[in-house]
């Protein structure tokens, strides 16, 4: 059984939706892996993916005591836990890859240059999650997805600190969200829909 006694599994919910979908992704997870801790997180006042997002960013922290959380939800989790690499370890955000965007604006950074690295199942650091959630929440080009708010939004300000988010050629083998061309006949340790 392969041993990860840094990270925590967690999926987070508002009071009483999609638990039972949280949960399968929490077992499906756990199959083949040993986790430092196991945690299902239902939180008062998600009322929308909006609300969801910003605790997110804000609450979550709160209740990661490993140096790593590997979220997960009902539509995304572990498949491959054979394909683990410890290599992840040294990033501090792993996601999905992102496609390439359609206009000029998309998956860009505060500094404008495009990310190819995003996506809520992710892996993250600690350390990140404390230092995104000392910003404030704007929303980035109308939306408000924790994932375009630390890998774009906040990219160049976690960077001065010196976190880390994996690059499109590392990321291609942790997760897959949308066929990309990077991406095609690769499986990968996790997924999301």
């Amino acid at each position: 059984m392969l041993k990860l006694p840094d990270i925590t599994l967690v999926a987070v919910s508002g009071l009483g939706y999609q638990t039972a979908e949280n949960i399968k992704a929490l077992e499906k997870s756990q199959e083949g892996i040993e986790f430092g801790a196991v945690k299902y997180l239902q939180f008062g006042g998600i009322k929308n993916i909006d609300d969801w997002n910003y605790h997110i960013i804000y609450e979550l922290p709160d209740h990661i005591h490993t140096d790593f959380a590997l979220l997960v939800h009902g539509d995304g989790y572990v498949i491959n836990p054979e394909l683990w690499r410890d290599e992840w370890l040294e990033w501090d955000y792993i996601g999905a890859p992102w496609p390439l965007p359609q206009d000029d604006y998309s998956y860009r950074d505060d500094l404008g240059r495009l990310q190819r690295v995003g996506n809520s199942v992710s892996l993250r650091s600690i350390g990140l999650m404390n230092a995104v959630a000392t910003r404030e929440w704007k929303p980035y080009y109308g939306n408000t997805n924790e994932d375009g708010f630390i890998c774009c939004h906040n990219r160049s300000f976690l960077e001065s600190l010196g976190y880390r988010i994996a690059p499109l050629e590392v990321a291609v083998h942790f997760s897959k969200e949308r066929e990309i061309p990077e991406n095609v006949g690769l499986k990968t340790f996790a997924f999301h829909e």
